[in-house]
């Protein structure tokens, strides 16, 4: 049998371990019967997703993130072609590996494929043993891939994402909202008082009070699609695709309950670590930190402690 014990993938946030999680796969092709030809090969071993056709794939794929999508050629409405060249436009979804396993066994036909994007090439029938190994190859690769930019994109104190990455996310994001007209979610968050602790229990207190505070921020997020990095300092940033500003403002108030109830003592105001966010949302992205870190300033002189917003 196969054995394929891979990490999580990508949006998974850094830090948190997905201990025997089988490699997800992704089998697109309009023919029920090659599917579950292709389910029987690799059910034993991994999570096998199932689409008919190009328009549910790329659905799954924003949903499930595969990690390797075995992909016919010949299909109604959206071929593996313009399927293949979807997901390797869209930055959240391009380092997701594409086989193309299809009847279509010309060198042209395997050169367009490769030109797309694809990783692999198999013509059927397929043999099951050569199937599992390219399998198993891309599944490697992407695995050290995933591994390598996360910790580019990992900061080293907290262990969360760093501004870099976010930077990067909010972009993808903000394309993907304005074009779906559908809702990002900003929240930024600020340690209440930090300098006044540092000076009180010195820095090394203060860096450990920033990873429980992280810890914590992260542990409110419940989508993998959902992202907490360190703005910088004893700042951070939340990022929430698909989140209007009620569901934003929820996540919010639930992130300043979970750090009141750690009930850290801070001895430089006295009570204990709390923190202030800021909270924005809206369809068009232009503005939203802006807007955001605007709301955050109205919480601290507020009083801090508390969640304030802007947006619709």
């Amino acid at each position: 049998m196969m054995q394929l014990s891979l990490p999580e993938h990508t949006p998974l946030q850094p830090g948190q371990s997905a201990p025997g999680r089988r490699p997800r796969l992704l089998v697109v092709d309009d023919q029920p019967a090659n599917i579950q030809a292709l389910h029987r090969v690799f059910a034993a071993d991994c999570q096998v997703l199932m689409a008919t056709h190009g328009a549910r794939a790329l659905q799954l794929c924003r949903e499930r993130q595969p990690d390797v999508v075995l992909l016919d050629v010949q299909m109604p409405g959206m071929d593996g072609h313009e399927l293949c060249a979807e997901l390797k436009a869209d930055p959240l979804l391009r380092a997701i590996a594409v086989i193309f396993v299809t009847s279509q066994d010309r060198p042209e036909d395997e050169t367009r494929a490769l030109d797309a994007g694809a990783a692999d090439f198999i013509t059927k029938p397929f043999n099951p043993t050569v199937v599992r190994a390219r399998v198993r190859t891309q599944l490697t690769l992407k695995a050290q891939s995933d591994l390598l930019r996360t910790l580019a994109f990992v900061d080293g104190l907290t262990g969360v994402y760093n501004r870099r990455h976010f930077d990067e996310r909010f972009l993808a994001e903000s394309g993907r909202a304005q074009r779906t007209r559908s809702p990002l979610g900003v929240a930024l968050a600020d340690v209440d008082h930090f300098k006044h602790y540092n000076d009180a229990l010195g820095h090394l207190a203060g860096d450990d009070c920033l990873r429980r505070v992280a810890g914590t921020l992260r542990a409110c997020l419940r989508r993998p699609t959902d992202l907490l990095a360190r703005y910088g300092g004893e700042e951070f940033v939340c990022l929430l695709p698909d989140t209007d500003l009620a569901g934003a403002i929820g996540v919010a108030q639930l992130m300043e309950e979970r750090v009141r109830s750690l009930a850290l003592p801070h001895p430089g105001v006295g009570g204990c670590v709390t923190i202030s966010l800021g909270v924005s949302a809206g369809c068009q992205a232009d503005g939203l930190v802006e807007a955001a870190d605007k709301a955050l300033y109205i919480a601290k002189a507020a009083g801090r402690g508390r969640v304030s917003w802007v947006g619709s």
